[in-house]
């Protein structure tokens, strides 16, 4: 947290929900809840990984909290102080109109999901993605010079006379060099192009980055290479990663704290180290017990979840997790848990986690 006491991304009420259409008509009717109602703060200077099965929502709530795809519902509070999020808040919940209109119009200001397009333009310097495979994400019909140089050209951020010199600076940051200046992305190698892909994350100065799954195209050796490359720049540049992956290890190795995301909702929420010496949720254990280990003599219980993640056009009731939960009792299948203090720095939502 800054010295202002604020989160980069304080995220409240979160839900992106795509709709369903069926008949000769196409009507709605239904939704897939792939985000729904979630809160979260994302800490200046942290890495926050975000794990979790394919198909929880977790790319989805990047691309959400970036814009990329439009919120149904919520509010993204991006790089504003607390007391202020809090008054917004407040007079969102009053029940004078005349407050509820005050809140309204200051999210027009505070919301990325309300603010208008001249002001998004603004805020993409400071937002910035890296996507998970480069061959699709960077044009191979464009030089490295030309791709690295795209967001500085849009953001009108350096003259004309001074583009290459930066371009080549940016390269340099990340392990490159002026000889691949005038090569297409096919020239290069996987790793490669994810260090062009950085750069052009960079490229604007970002204060906040989305790592959506970044090494997991990689050979291990280069995600090794690439993971280092992510630390130094957060450390030499002040930045903020969300750090999107299925792989515990690298998220364990890369984060400060790590949240768990199962269809749609997050079920914990805890400092790095804490979550792998004594997670709570029935579905991080099961996920931890997951990962492989060397010596098959060590009495690690492996976890087996029976059935297949529910359908999230028509999530389980109550928890979301209980029709796989071993340890599921009528409460779990009745109420919907919420995501509760188990300690400092350490939530959780389950309705029997003090018991397992």
């Amino acid at each position: 947290m800054n010295e202002n006491g604020h989160n980069v991304v304080d995220i409240r009420s979160l839900k992106k929900y795509y709709p369903v259409r069926g008949g000769v008509f196409k009507r709605h009717i239904a939704d897939l809840k792939a985000v729904d109602d979630i809160d979260l703060s994302i800490r200046k200077g942290e890495c926050l990984g975000l794990v979790g099965e394919s198909g929880c929502g977790k790319t989805t709530l990047g691309k959400t909290i970036l814009r990329l795809h439009e919120a149904t519902d919520g509010r993204i509070y991006f790089d504003q102080p607390k007391d202020k999020i809090e008054e917004v808040e407040r007079l969102l919940a009053s029940q004078r109109p005349e407050e509820i209109a005050r809140g309204k119009t200051l999210l027009g200001i505070m919301d990325i999901t309300r603010v208008s397009r001249k002001r998004l333009l603004a805020l993409r310097k400071k937002l910035q993605i890296v996507f998970q495979d480069p061959s699709n994400s960077l044009n191979p019909r464009m030089l490295v010079k030309n791709i690295v140089a795209e967001p500085l050209v849009t953001q009108k951020l350096v003259e004309s006379r001074e583009l290459e010199d930066k371009v080549v600076s940016l390269l340099n940051t990340v392990g490159l060099a002026r000889e691949h200046l005038m090569r297409y992305p096919h020239e290069f190698s996987g790793g490669q192009r994810q260090r062009i892909a950085i750069a052009r994350a960079l490229a604007t100065n970002p204060d906040f980055v989305l790592m959506d799954e970044p090494t997991s195209a990689l050979d291990v050796s280069v995600q090794a290479q690439i993971l280092n490359l992510l630390k130094k720049l957060q450390s030499d540049f002040s930045l903020t990663y969300l750090f999107v992956t299925h792989h515990l290890l690298v998220v364990k190795y890369i984060s400060n704290r790590i949240a768990v995301m199962y269809l749609g909702k997050i079920v914990e929420l805890s400092e790095t180290e804490e979550l792998f010496t004594n997670p709570l949720h029935p579905y991080t254990k099961a996920l931890l017990s997951a990962i492989p280990v060397p010596d098959p003599d060590t009495g690690i219980e492996k976890i087996i979840l029976s059935g297949d993640v529910p359908n999230p056009i028509d999530p389980p009731s109550g928890c979301r997790f209980h029709p796989r939960c071993r340890h599921a009792r009528e409460v779990c299948r009745e109420e919907v848990p919420k995501l509760e203090s188990a300690g400092e720095a350490h939530q959780v939502s389950c309705h029997l986690w003090r018991e397992l």
